[in-house]
């Protein structure tokens, strides 16, 4: 099995996987077959080998995962709507990115420093009004995950979440992939995307307790400036609990997360777990991991019926 770590992403009625130069992206149709399509990646990283030092490599991972997500989003949306594909435009993608961290940052980040501001005559020094934004981050943050956890797409989102844990979990231990193995496992997988945003708020808790700051046009700016830091900071560490995972202290580090992950991800059925299959294996055969089994048909992927051909395929 492959030293690299596979991982990917919950769709709309879909999950993309991605692989070492590709991702895949499989969504189940309205009408029941599975589509699955194949994009070619490059990261910014293999042109300028700085942007995978230490500290560095964690902003460029976010922010080309925010790209790719917002894509993978796109197709799976229109192929579960049974609507014409419409390709994101570099404008668009640009805005969607732009408005999507501008939100993330307004809601997780200047307004819990504008709200501790506003509180810190109630508070006995700077190292308390540090602790006391901290708190009302998470809190924010918590309250938002359990907020759109009670819609109805939502939980269906997150059942694909855990359907691609389910299937990574399989691949890792070396198991066929198949919806039987893949059941088995646990939705819970400590190289999450839950798992890391937690990290991100407990590790700016502990950056921001370093700093005295007076005014409220500094605060709120800082927050900004030393975000990419503490990505690159929050990156580094999940890589080293994933890494160690076994090791008694990181299993006590790694327990929030995992927890947090009991909101955001859900129990897969069995055809949402085909789906994640199908992506995860589609990569797989991009890496020479498993022999091809799809076609190519106009440089699209073709359509797959995969509910009879993954009971009959051999890994």
């Amino acid at each position: 099995m492959s030293e690299f770590n596979y991982g990917g992403q919950a769709l709309i009625e879909g999950v993309m996987m991605r692989g070492k130069n590709s991702l895949a992206m499989a969504v189940r149709k309205p009408e029941g077959d599975i589509v699955c399509r194949l994009e070619k990646i490059e990261s910014i990283s293999t042109k300028y080998k700085f942007f995978k030092w230490p500290f560095i490599r964690g902003t460029v991972a976010l922010v080309e995962s925010l790209v790719l997500g917002i894509k993978a989003l796109t197709f799976s949306a229109n192929e579960a709507a049974e609507d014409e594909e419409e390709e994101l435009s570099k404008k668009d993608l640009a805005i969607s990115i732009v408005v999507a961290l501008g939100l993330g940052i307004l809601l997780f980040f200047v307004t819990p420093a504008a709200l501790a501001h506003l509180l810190k005559s109630r508070v006995p020094s700077g190292f308390w009004q540090n602790a006391l934004e901290g708190g009302m981050r998470i809190g924010i943050f918590l309250a938002y995950v359990i907020g759109i956890s009670v819609l109805k797409d939502i939980k269906r989102v997150f059942q694909y979440h855990g359907a691609e844990h389910k299937t990574i979990f399989a691949y890792e231990s070396g198991e066929e992939l198949s919806v039987e193995n893949c059941r088995v496992h646990t939705t819970l997988h400590p190289r999450c995307g839950t798992s890391f945003l937690l990290i991100v708020m407990v590790i700016s808790i502990l950056f921001f307790s370093l700093f005295q700051i007076d005014t409220i046009w500094w605060r709120l700016l800082s927050r900004i400036i030393f975000l990419p830091v503490i990505a690159g900071i929050s990156y580094e560490f999940l890589k080293f609990t994933g890494k160690y995972i076994d090791h008694p202290l990181v299993k006590i580090i790694s327990w929030p997360g995992l927890m947090l992950q009991k909101i955001t991800t859900k129990e897969p059925d069995a055809a949402q777990l085909e789906v994640a299959i199908a992506a995860l294996k589609r990569v797989l055969e991009e890496d020479g991991v498993l022999e091809k089994c799809t076609t190519e048909a106009e440089g699209k992927e073709s359509d797959l019926n995969l509910e009879l051909e993954l009971k009959a395929e051999n890994v």
